[in-house]
């Protein structure tokens, strides 16, 4: 009787692991890759190039150092995308602040200090006299691998 109940137990788990399989689409993937059906690539569907697409890319969005604001020369992961760009740099906290009170003073920016701020690793500051009407809001954030992150945007402020 034990041997019986040992066989059945045994028999309950295969067919118990077959039903898994059949119900979660189990089998070779062999077997689905060899269903599907051929591409057709006739040439009736446009392939996407670099040409193609180029209309349709973001004229605000760029990766690179293709920017509007003052950059370090070491600039790097530089983003800018609709009137802000991020970017990293391995100069010091200081050396970034000094960097941007250069650049925007020999422009006749002034520096709104009440805004200014700098604590652990972290700095804010704004400009004001753009052309635009808009304050210059230049933040960084001392990454910890002797990397700034470094954010410039325009802002009503």
């Amino acid at each position: 009787m034990k041997k019986y109940s040992v066989l059945l137990a045994i028999m309950a788990l295969v067919f118990a692991s077959l039903a898994c399989q059949t119900v979660t689409g189990g089998g070779s993937d062999i077997d689905q890759i060899e269903s599907l059906p051929p591409v057709d690539n006739s040439g009736d569907t446009p392939i996407a190039t670099p040409e193609a697409t180029e209309e349709s890319v973001d004229p605000d969005f760029s990766f690179g150092d293709d920017s509007e604001f003052p950059m370090p020369d070491d600039a790097t992961n530089v983003v800018a995308v609709a009137g802000t760009v991020n970017y990293q740099t391995k100069l010091s906290l200081e050396e970034v602040m000094a960097f941007y009170r250069d650049m925007y003073g020999k422009q006749g920016l002034t520096e709104r200090e009440l805004l200014t701020t700098v604590s652990d690793g972290v700095f804010s500051f704004v400009f004001d006299g753009d052309p635009s009407g808009k304050a210059i809001v230049i933040q960084g954030v001392d990454l910890g691998d002797g990397t700034m992150n470094v954010n410039i945007r325009f802002e009503d402020v």
